[in-house]
């Protein structure tokens, strides 16, 4: 027994230190710290093999003061930054030493398909306790970086820098100009499990919300002013304004919240290589030293072109130089979009010199901007004579404080209608109101590639592709069809593919396509950039277009690891490509590669008060729910009843839910009884005339759920006896920021009202009146 203390006290105390001290540091293979190792110059030295060994493993890391399950390659979070230069060869053994499959992709790398990383689509997933070989010569420089592309694991920290370094020759005085260079990777860390983060977004609950204070109920509307606002957004179905889905624990760069390099001197010029490795957290980077010069994005060299501040989203990568002003501590800051933390950077040694700190967001007036945006069917209004293309139009600059003309009118500044909106309450980039001055913000407007990126002639391939979803159900699709549930895009070598991608949905969305790199069409015409990942924003049209020049199949996704899963995806498929030797069954592969967005969610609610028990199980997928409720009544006036629906979920909005289902209900009548408002318990008549059955039913019935304003759920059903039911019911009406407010009323004259009060994601106070249960106060669990 004490033997058994003794390693448990040893695995916990190396666990804490792990966290502290190595979470960040990456490793070559022969052990040296590369995070702050100096720019290379490479003078006619010959092409080389370059072998590197990724062990990866189960590890417990403490980011937060608790002990949480990670996943580590050779034993750090992020995994080692993999060195190369161009015209390598890169040799990659990934040893899987863990008891479920994993897979390591290659993020903006050109490369043989069968090594693109993602399983059963490009290559076998790991098994565990096997090792897989990568091999893939290096055709490219620049910034990129690798990660799991199997279930969650990105989340749990599997996620790493790639460095592709230019092989040529430089001149004295180029080599005495050439910049210091320091490479972080930006992560986002939940001490959820990622699966039940998953679980929850799908499972419409609002804890994240409560958690970051960005809830938006009814009495912070009436303290702010925006209480018609509020109506105005339920009234058109729409939920609380949000611009990140998850409420995380903590913001790393490199593995720390706080990463400190002191060797930089007054006068450095330094190469920061910023990878944004986090699972679905934008950034935006500030550095207290002054400007930012962009040099490169996704990996490929841009005119350089200097900025106050940029925002870096989910997957893109950037290079920026900065130079240290003063023989001081300067503070390279990222924080996250929602303002919830950041992670520092401090460059240089001496007294501390920190960024500014960006205030809250302003949410109700991003809200009243959603409003103004959105039609009554859910559709995007057109905005006439704006420029929704390229980040150039900043929708989101409603919700600065930091964007206002006056800052005294603080955090909660309203905004006009979108019909005479100025430049104030939506700025176009990169001029941002900001006191007295104007601050430059980075927008793909702005990049310019330093060569021609004109595609090859050849016959045009066009696609239009509408981002689609339901927030309400985080239902994430393209042109309303997950990747289940649409067939492979087949495209031809030798032709050019142009895409049209339009975002009509309220969240931005970073699209990465594996494989390839495409133009990003900007004013900048035949020098437009190169990039892997557009970062579309709400209401914005971006047009791409790419050189069908591989074969195989190709991942087109948003890069927002919830998003992904949930199905907001599509797959290029060369015609005429040779076998995958990865798969000798291809199509049991593709089979196992469409299960994500297919899986299902389950959520159960149950009430346990004075008067009885009522409560819900349910099982749903992007389409489908199953769903079974119950009342169990303690006093002798209620006996039982349980009542289930399956159905599916149709159209764009998901508002429409025709469903098939049974009823059955019992309770005891004793004769001449009354109800607590002096009524006798006997059978009565319905709204529309029929016995009423509230007493004994056990029947099947058919019916449609519909949604109407105010997020008011519509449900008639008729059953297998001729009875017609019509009812009203909303659940969650946001009273305060935990306080809940729910209520059912039915033509059988059943009714229902109460109220919850969140304590835990997982407990809430309850009480509420049912018309046949009475009045009764408790708890209720919340899984």
């Amino acid at each position: 027994m004490k033997k058994i203390i003794l390693i448990a006290f040893l695995f916990s105390f190396y666990s804490f230190a792990s966290a502290q001290d190595m979470q960040g540091m990456s490793m070559s293979k022969n052990g040296d710290s590369l995070q702050d190792k100096p720019t290379e110059i490479v003078e006619n030295a010959p092409p080389k093999i370059i072998r590197y060994d990724l062990y990866v493993a189960d590890t417990i890391v403490n980011y937060t003061g608790k002990l949480r399950h990670a996943i580590a390659i050779n034993g750090h979070l992020p995994a080692p930054t993999l060195y190369f230069i161009e015209g390598d060869t890169a040799e990659i053994y990934v040893h899987n030493t863990m008891k479920m499959e994993t897979s390591i992709h290659w993020h903006g790398v050109i490369l043989p398909n069968q090594y693109d990383g993602v399983p059963y689509l490009t290559t076998q997933p790991i098994a565990p306790h096997t090792t897989h070989l990568f091999k893939f010569p290096i055709v490219q420089n620049g910034t990129y970086f690798y990660h799991s592309h199997t279930m969650f694991q990105e989340q749990s920290g599997m996620y790493g820098a790639l460095v592709f370094r230019k092989r040529k020759v430089l001149s004295p005085s180029e080599r005495a100009e050439s910049e210091a260079e320091y490479t972080m990777v930006l992560s986002d860390w939940t001490d959820e499990k990622p699966s039940e983060v998953n679980r929850r977004l799908h499972n419409e609950t609002d804890w994240y919300a409560i958690r970051k204070g960005t809830t938006q109920s009814y009495a912070e509307a009436i303290r702010t002013g925006h209480f018609k606002t509020k109506i105005n957004n339920e009234w058109k179905r729409m939920l609380a304004m949000d611009v990140s889905d998850v409420a995380y624990d903590r913001f790393l760069n490199n593995g720390r919240p706080v990463n400190e390099q002191p060797q930089f001197k007054a006068g450095d010029k330094v190469r920061l290589r910023v990878i944004n490795g986090s699972s679905s957290t934008y950034f935006w980077l500030q550095f207290a030293g002054g400007k930012l010069t962009v040099v490169a994005n996704d990996g490929q060299d841009v005119v350089p072109v200097e900025v106050d501040r940029l925002i870096v989203g989910v997957s893109e990568t950037y290079d920026v130089i900065v130079t240290i002003p003063e023989n001081m501590s300067y503070e390279f800051r990222a924080t996250a979009e929602d303002r919830t933390g950041y992670s520092s950077l401090w460059l240089g040694s001496g007294m501390k010199m920190p960024a500014p700190t960006l205030p809250p967001l302003k949410y109700f007036a991003g809200m009243k901007m959603m409003n103004d945006m959105m039609k009554m069917n859910g559709d995007m209004k057109p905005m006439e004579g704006m420029d929704m293309t390229n980040q150039t139009m900043d929708m989101n600059n409603v919700m600065y404080t930091e964007a206002s003309p006056d800052p005294s009118k603080g955090g909660e500044q309203d905004t006009h209608n979108m019909d005479d909106m100025n430049m104030h309450s939506i700025s176009p980039s990169p001029l941002v109101e900001k006191g007295a001055g104007d601050e430059v913000t980075l927008n793909y407007g702005m990049l310019r590639s330093p060569f021609k990126t004109t595609l090859r002639d050849g016959p045009t391939k066009i696609l239009r592709f509408n981002l689609t979803g339901n927030m309400n159900r985080y239902v994430w699709t393209i042109n309303n069809k997950t990747i289940s549930e649409s067939d492979k895009i087949l495209i031809k070598k030798g032709e050019n593919v142009k895409i049209i991608l339009y975002n009509n949905t309220m969240m931005r969305h970073p699209m990465h396509l594996h494989g390839h790199f495409f133009r990003l069409i900007n004013d900048n015409g035949e020098y437009s950039p190169l990039k892997s990942v557009v970062d579309i924003m709400p209401m914005e049209t971006d047009t791409l277009e790419f050189a069908a020049t591989e074969s195989g199949d190709w991942f087109f996704h948003c890069h927002i690891l919830y998003h992904m899963m949930s199905g907001m995806g599509r797959v290029f498929s060369y015609e005429n490509s040779p076998p995958n030797p990865e798969f000798p069954n291809p199509k049991e592969a593709y089979r196992k590669f469409l299960r994500d967005d297919k899986m299902l969610h389950f959520m159960a609610q149950v009430g346990l008060e004075s008067n009885g028990s009522d409560g819900m199980l349910m099982l749903a997928n992007t389409r489908y729910r199953l769903q079974t409720e119950w009342r169990i009544g303690l006093n002798k006036e209620m006996g039982y009843e349980s009542e289930s629906h399956l159905g599916r979920y149709l159209g764009v909005m998901q508002w429409l839910f025709p469903y098939i289902g049974w009823d059955f209900r019992k309770r005891t009548l004793i004769p001449g009884e009354k109800n607590l408002f002096g009524q006798l318990l006997a059978p009565k008549k319905n709204l529309f005339g029929q016995t009423n059955t509230k007493n004994f039913r056990q029947v099947a019935h058919v019916g449609v759920e519909y949604m109407l304003p105010m997020l008011v759920i519509a449900d008639g059903s008729i059953d297998s006896e001729g009875k017609i039911r019509f009812q009203l019911s909303r659940e969650d009406i946001a009273i305060s920021k935990r306080l809940r407010f729910n209520f059912r009323v039915n033509t059988d004259k059943e009714y229902t009202a109460g109220f919850r009060y969140i304590t835990t994601k997982w407990l809430s106070l309850s009480t509420h009146f049912d018309s046949d249960m009475g009045l009764g106060a408790g708890v209720t669990l919340t899984y």
